[in-house]
């Protein structure tokens, strides 16, 4: 910027360019020293990582692939047929092939393969949990809204309570009620169930807190009561919002039941640390896949119901 000509300009002109030149360089100087703050923060947090992790991870870089190389089913039909609970030609009597003996059976010779009964496990416990966090969330976001509730106090309390119920981590609040509720989905639904109330709750009342308020001031003018203002005059208009997070919670749920699954939740996290633990090449390959295509799947059709909700151009996988 101090290149350019001042010729021609007035004495304000040149000290006008020259105030902005200023503000320019002191701009520069800010971003760079802002730019080495941060590569130095995060150079530190990296050395301070590697002296933690007991194997020196920038010493076992080199050997990052190991794993994959050696961690081979016998074939690769072998994933297959572990996904699918058909018998292994290279059983041996061991819990390594023994794919028949999970099969969840319906009627007669009809049944489920184990990962997909699993499956269906953390999804269930997914959606149910979600629901029940959406039931409560909703209530709880109208009276934390500060256009819609006078006291202070009443929405201090609330706004407190959806923080602390989204304060911890889902694996955090399941590791301490398996041991109150035992191993199992319940304790997965619950965990799951709490941290959604918070989660949901500020969301819903950060858009509520966002609507547009004259319809409220008109049903307010014709005597309307607080619950027919919220009805007809909020309602309508974050609804659609609503839903468009309701389905992204959904997402975000099915992948904390599958890892609080990982801590005795139950269903196919509970499986795939099992068949990993046990070095399972095949069952493990076999989760990895299941999980991969539902995930994408799920993904897939919550946003298209968000477009169709919220508007934007159809089709599409983004």
């Amino acid at each position: 910027m101090s290149s350019m000509t001042t010729e021609g300009l007035s004495e304000l002109g040149r000290q006008t360019r020259s105030h902005y030149e200023g503000l320019v360089r002191t701009r520069r100087l800010y971003t760079v020293l802002s730019i080495g703050v941060l590569l130095t923060f995060l150079g530190f947090a990296l050395w301070f990582a590697d002296n933690s992790n007991a194997g020196r991870f920038f010493e076992r870089l080199p050997f990052f692939f190991d794993f994959f190389i050696h961690f081979q089913p016998d074939d690769p039909f072998e994933i297959f047929r572990a996904m699918f609970d058909i018998p292994s030609p290279y059983a041996d009597g061991s819990f390594k092939y023994d794919y028949e003996v999970g099969r969840v059976y319906v009627w007669g010779d009809f049944y489920i393969p184990e990962y997909f009964y699993q499956l269906l496990v953390t999804i269930n416990v997914a959606l149910i949990s979600t629901l029940l966090g959406f039931l409560l969330a909703f209530p709880l976001a109208f009276v934390a809204a500060r256009n819609l509730t006078r006291s202070a106090s009443l929405r201090f309390a609330v706004r407190r309570c959806l923080e602390i119920l989204r304060a911890f981590p889902e694996i955090v609040i399941a590791g301490m009620l398996v041991a109150i509720l035992s191993l199992g989905p319940i304790a997965a639904i619950v965990a799951v169930a709490v941290h959604t109330v918070g989660a949901l709750g500020k969301l819903y009342y950060e858009v509520i807190e966002n609507a547009d308020m004259k319809p409220d001031e008109g049903l307010r003018a014709v005597g309307g009561n607080w619950f027919e203002r919220v009805r007809f005059g909020i309602m309508p208009q974050v609804l659609p919002n609503f839903v468009s997070y309701l389905l992204l919670r959904t997402e975000i749920n099915v992948r904390a039941s599958t890892i609080i699954g990982a801590v005795g939740g139950g269903g196919i996290g509970e499986v795939f640390r099992l068949s990993i633990g046990r070095d399972y090449a095949a069952k493990t390959y076999a989760i990895i896949i299941l999980l991969f295509v539902t995930i994408v799947a799920i993904d897939w059709i919550s946003t298209q119901l968000r477009r169709r909700l919220v508007g934007g151009v159809q089709g599409g996988w983004a």
